[in-house]
């Protein structure tokens, strides 16, 4: 008996055309506002960008003063989320981030337990100077980042969708701090270095803020679109050439793979998950573009944010003086 397999059902391109023409000019909207308050950080307000509209989590770091904590006001405020701003410091408790239990009486005298929501539960939440909070309250965002809810008295609550944390790092002050572990760094889609800005960057921030009036981003689209444009880029096809260019680069990072340069260099390489981070990041940045399918050429622009904090180099290249991101160069060079 023959059985006849059933066929796939018909993708509908100019449906798909249609509706990533739209989410191109939601996009192209949302850059433009931000581009009103934010000056000469374009390669920063890309990759930020493109770690939301990929779904994901994004690390900033850079010194103080950069706008890092702008920036996220100002994405909250473009995208139509409901922000919030946490600052971390090393008496901050898990119970002030997720919330915690208090007992109400009721006019019978009868108690209870009433759970009250933590600032985690935002649709963006700004985690400022995350790396100087305790290692116990770190990981209290490790189960939101990961799975999207919270467990507190064994009582589940879900985060509200979308839910991303935007975390701020100042790669200057160690004293104090606590480094973020591998499992929480994994967490993090991409790791965006916030560099100084150029001078005409700066000379566009010293006259656009400091007179008397300021421009203000505006929000252009809400948090239900933003949904939408996330299941776009889902659904966005991903040429053969480029997961194998994905998989080629994220397997050459890892020790002991075959690869001369992660073999002399690298003491630990990443794991699948940057394979992951990489498929949908390389679909946002297409989208970002306004192109409605990625190439090589986005897989070598996201290798760094991508992987950087997913490795560590060993002695050997510390002692040569070799950067992580020197070697992420390397290995980009080689994708595809």
């Amino acid at each position: 008996m023959t059985i006849l397999a059933h066929p796939e059902p018909p993708v509908d391109t100019r449906g798909m055309v249609e509706e990533a023409e739209r989410a191109l000019a939601d996009i192209a909207k949302a850059r433009e506002s931000v581009a009103r308050v934010i000056f000469g950080q374009e390669s920063v307000v890309e990759q930020t960008l493109v770690a939301i509209l990929a779904g994901g989590h994004a690390l900033l770091v850079g010194v103080p003063g950069l706008a890092k904590t702008k920036l996220v006001e100002t994405l909250g405020t473009v995208l139509g989320l409901d922000a919030r701003r946490v600052q971390f410091t090393p008496d901050l408790m898990p119970s002030d981030i997720v919330g915690t239990e208090v007992m109400d009486q009721d006019e019978t005298g009868r108690r209870s337990f009433r759970f009250v929501r933590g600032p985690v539960f935002a649709q963006l939440l700004m985690a400022d100077e995350i790396n100087r909070a305790s290692p116990r309250t770190q990981s209290a965002l490790l189960q939101s980042m990961q799975e999207y809810h919270v467990t507190v008295a064994g009582e589940r609550h879900d985060l509200p969708a979308p839910f991303h944390v935007l975390a701020t790092q100042n790669p200057l002050e160690q004293e104090g701090t606590y480094p973020l572990p591998e499992a929480q760094l994994d967490r993090f889609l991409c790791q965006v270095d916030v560099h100084y800005p150029s001078i005409e960057a700066e000379r566009r921030i010293l006259l656009a803020t400091t007179g008397v009036a300021e421009d203000k981003a505006v929000a252009v689209m809400t948090s239900d679109r933003l949904r939408e444009i996330q299941t776009l880029v889902r659904r966005m096809p991903v040429p053969e050439s480029v997961v194998e260019a994905i998989l080629s680069l994220v397997r050459s990072a890892r020790p002991g793979q075959g690869s001369k340069e992660a073999d002399t260099h690298v003491a630990w390489g990443p794991g699948p998950r940057a394979s992951q981070a990489m498929m949908t990041c390389v679909r946002a940045r297409a989208l970002y573009e306004g192109r409605l399918a990625p190439s090589i050429d986005d897989v070598r622009a996201l290798a760094e944010p991508i992987l950087q904090h997913r490795m560590a180099l060993n002695f050997a290249a510390r002692a040569e003086g070799i950067g992580v991101r020197e070697v992420i160069a390397r290995l980009a060079k080689q994708a595809g």
